[in-house]
């Protein structure tokens, strides 16, 4: 079996920095290869006070989250307006993602093939609809809630995710998170500090098979008549990885194998209180990795040598305990910039 099936990462992820204008403006990604992109991360890095915007194309364009905040979906008009045929294009109603004077970060993923039908398990069956890529492992599924424990929302990979974060779109609500890792009794909130946290409620203690995501009774997973978003994601050999690593509280920090170079992480202190972080090749673009983001806060970005990214995957170079608190479990999400071994076999050139 080849190691990878994806030796182009850039087909399916982009990171892209740009400059917002206060204007009109069409952001190009700047990969050697063309990618329509259906899920689109941005977060402005100078200036406090700024969201993360999430934008997709499942649910639509000028229909924002923001990764920092329960809030409900935004649908403003003149936010990001396409997905674009290498990039997206934005108007000038969003300060966050096209202010005048401000430097921006955008993560890029591509989804794809349209996907509908009704939802399955127990209680009324409901619609869904999205967008999903088996290459890629990466599914996009806007669903209808009711209320009952046991409610399946098929995700169409056709392997078991990992990871999935599911979010209320018509009512405020938290971000939760579920990682093999922790298991599927736990959850984490994508939006709050909190470590770990069990409860049956979200996930209705069901780990997701691979043909559904099994959601509880919460209204933060499924509101009864009301829309959600559900993002899943399966680890592909040589492009993503989804685990994680015990923490040893030193700048001598775990090396951590994904079997690629990684092109952006983001990491979870499990086991205590904590930002969530996140890190991406571009910001610096060498190593040490020191720009830092944080998912769960609107803060600038912050300058801290924090990472090495690899050509097998990371190691952490920091103390802190958000990314690596002595004998705390950490969990992370990787995407990668080029695998170890590409699909013939032949060692790429990484760093």
């Amino acid at each position: 079996m080849a190691y990878t099936t994806i030796d182009n990462p850039e087909l399916y992820f982009q990171n892209k920095l740009y400059n917002g204008a206060n204007d009109v403006q069409s952001i190009t990604l700047d990969g050697d290869e063309n990618m329509q992109p259906d899920w689109v991360w941005i977060k402005s890095r100078n200036g406090s006070g700024r969201d993360h915007c999430l934008y997709d194309s499942v649910r639509g364009v000028n229909k924002r989250l923001q990764t920092n905040s329960s809030d409900v979906e935004d649908d403003t008009s003149g936010q990001l307006t396409s997905f674009d045929s290498n990039g997206f294009s934005m108007g000038t109603a969003e300060a966050d993602i096209n202010s005048g004077g401000r430097t921006y970060a955008s993560w890029n993923w591509k989804a794809g093939s349209s996907v509908s039908g009704t939802t399955t398990g127990s209680g009324t069956s409901k619609a869904y609809s999205g967008s999903v890529n088996t290459t890629a492992g990466i599914s996009i599924i806007t669903f209808v809630g009711n209320s009952t424990a046991g409610h399946q929302i098929p995700h169409h990979l056709g392997v078991a995710p990992q990871t999935v974060i599911v979010r209320r779109r018509d009512q405020a609500g938290q971000w939760v998170v579920g990682h093999t890792d922790i298991g599927f009794t736990k959850f984490l909130e994508l939006d709050l500090t909190a470590a770990e946290q069990t409860s049956t409620l979200r996930f209705n203690d069901t780990a997701p098979s691979s043909s559904v995501v099994t959601v509880g009774s919460t209204l933060d997973t499924n509101a009864d008549g009301k829309n959600l978003i559900l993002y899943s994601f399966c680890a592909k050999k040589g492009y993503s990885k989804f685990g994680k690593y015990e923490g040893n509280g030193s700048t001598d920090g775990p090396a951590i194998w994904t079997g690629f170079k990684p092109a952006w992480i983001m990491i979870k202190n499990a086991s205590s209180t904590q930002n969530w972080v996140m890190f991406d090749a571009k910001r610096p673009g060498f190593n040490v990795i020191n720009d830092i983001m944080y998912p769960n806060n609107n803060d600038a970005e912050t300058d801290e040598d924090s990472v090495d990214f690899l050509s097998y995957g990371f190691k952490i170079r920091s103390s802190g305990n958000d990314r690596n608190g002595s004998g705390n479990t950490l969990v992370y999400w990787a995407f990668a910039e080029s695998p170890f071994v590409n699909s013939n076999g032949v060692p790429t050139n990484a760093r």
